[in-house]
């Protein structure tokens, strides 16, 4: 059992080792996933093949003194054609090249949703509603009991609720209420925050993956707050905790075609209708992880937001496993033998989680890493493929192209096998043992209360890059690089910002 003991204001838990690790990322790797991440560099390359010529350029006409500027002006009277030629061709290139730029898209501010205290679950009370529910076996309760002694979770989680209530009363209209404290919970803060009007949004997109109503959850948030009649929106269903990454790149593609405006992306999970009440063990491990939570981000592709904007999107970098059948069926919604829904976890979760982890970091590792490191992986890796030698891969140093991590709080395992495997610190996964621990897995929002936790420990300062990664069905691995524009102070608004004093607590293993 997990026990707990204080010493000031840490909090020590005691918790066992995973008993599935993720697969070691020292196995190979596939070179396609290198090409990919360099085809992104060859298709800018034309851009890069510039800044040398710039460069020698303005080293001779730093060199140049009055005569022979007074020279070259007598040569170019008598080359008219060539000058008005080369005129022409550097019009016509920096007329290109404006034309076809990526629009860089910043982030202004974002918003983490909080739950009323009334809503937290200690363990205790937990287990106490699920055995007073009735439709669980004893086999099932004790499941769910060690689950939780071993999730990594604390006692201050929250839950929606229609699961407080004895029995619990899931229902479409307890749904639908928490979905709007959810998305309205975070918007109302982040409209505060950025003193934006809802109705210059441009672009809306919404994330949920288990709870999708009609009219939308998108519709909903239009309706709530009387958006713009043209306003473009998206609600993306079915695409797990790794879709807040998938709706930040969905609105960057919009931002590029659509000028000078904002999009907004609310990212979230509903628990209410999707708790599981039967008794087959892998459906049994959501109930014990899933939280309540959500956020909301205001993203701008206008120059003017610059000087305010929090941080700035580099890249963003999407895996899918989907042809697969082992993955795709590794995290599946489905009925049990009684015929009750539940989200069945595949014991080969783990395993599959290591390949889309693999050749994500793979795709992204050309993008982000030093030119040394680089070198030092491909080269390891053309004399794997080439001389078929013994020489174990070269695992990049991540640490060198990031300074903040925000790895998906989807688990305990998972956090414990990205550290081991990426050789990261305990500060750089402390933001997601705590979000863990604080509010549960809350899906594909939990991303932005790890960023929320760094800002409030004072620890983004500017030009850091962040890194923030996430899984989901599919089986989906996608990333997110983001740089900060200014060094960030935390603010009232920030849902740790009366708590973080009491973090990070003590984790024994």
């Amino acid at each position: 059992m997990s026990t707990t003991s204080h010493h000031h204001s840490a909090t020590a838990v005691e918790i066992r080792p995973p008993s599935l690790p993720l697969p070691n990322l020292l196995n190979s790797v596939k070179l396609k996933y290198v090409k990919l991440g360099y085809h992104y560099l060859m298709k800018h390359i034309l851009t890069f093949s510039f800044l040398p010529i710039i460069t020698i350029i303005a080293v001779h006409v730093s060199q140049l003194n009055v005569d022979d500027i007074s020279k070259l002006y007598i040569q170019l009277q008598y080359n008219l054609i060539l000058v008005m030629s080369l005129s022409g061709a550097i019009v016509l290139g920096l007329t290109a090249y404006l034309m076809t730029r990526p629009r860089p898209v910043y982030l202004v501010d974002y918003s983490c949703y909080r739950p009323p205290d009334n809503l937290k679950v200690q363990f205790d009370i937990f287990m106490e509603r699920s055995k007073v529910h009735g439709g669980f076996n004893d086999s099932a309760l004790e499941f769910q009991r060690k689950i939780l002694e071993r999730s990594g979770l604390g006692e201050e989680t929250y839950l929606p609720a229609a699961l407080h209530c004895i029995p619990p009363a899931p229902s479409m209209a307890a749904a639908r209420e928490e979905a709007e404290q959810v998305m309205f919970g975070a918007l109302d803060k982040l409209f505060e925050s950025t003193n934006i009007n809802p109705k210059d949004i441009g672009i809306l997109v919404v994330n949920c993956s288990l709870f999708n109503p009609t009219p939308s959850l998108s519709s909903m948030i239009v309706n709530k707050y009387k958006l713009r009649g043209n306003i473009k929106t998206f609600n993306l269903g079915g695409m797990g905790c790794s879709a807040g990454v998938i709706a930040v790149d969905l609105a960057k593609d919009m931002l590029q075609v659509h000028r000078n405006t904002y999009a907004v992306v609310v990212s979230m999970e509903n628990i209410t209708q999707n708790w599981y009440f039967g008794n087959k063990k892998s459906m049994l491990i959501p109930n014990c992880l899933f939280r309540v939570g959500g956020a909301a981000v205001l993203l701008s592709n206008k120059s003017c937001d610059k000087s305010r904007a929090k941080y700035k999107l580099l890249h963003v970098v999407r895996t899918h496993q989907g042809s697969n059948d082992t993955a795709f069926n590794c995290v599946y919604q489905e009925q049990d033998d009684d015929g009750k829904i539940g989200v069945s976890l595949s014991k080969d979760l783990m395993a599959i989680a290591g390949g889309a982890l693999k050749a994500n970091i793979t795709t992204l590792g050309p993008l982000v890493l030093p030119i040394s490191e680089q070198l030092l992986f491909f080269a390891t890796l053309i004399a794997r493929k080439i001389m078929n030698t013994n020489v174990k891969p070269y695992i990049p140093n991540f640490k060198l192209a990031f300074d903040h991590f925000c790895i998906h709080a989807g688990g305990r395992a998972v956090i414990d096998e990205l550290e081991k495997n990426l050789q990261l610190s305990e500060e750089h996964v402390e933001p997601s043992r705590m979000t863990l621990y604080r509010f549960g897995n809350t899906s594909s929002s939990s991303i932005w209360y790890e960023l929320a936790y760094t800002e409030a420990k004072g620890r983004m300062k500017k030009g850091n890059r962040v890194w923030q990664i996430a899984f989901g069905s599919g089986f989906k691995c996608n990333s997110a690089v983001w740089e900060a524009v200014r060094s960030v102070k935390s603010t009232d608004s920030n849902p740790w910002a009366d708590c973080i004093h009491k973090f990070p607590v003590e984790i024994k293993v």
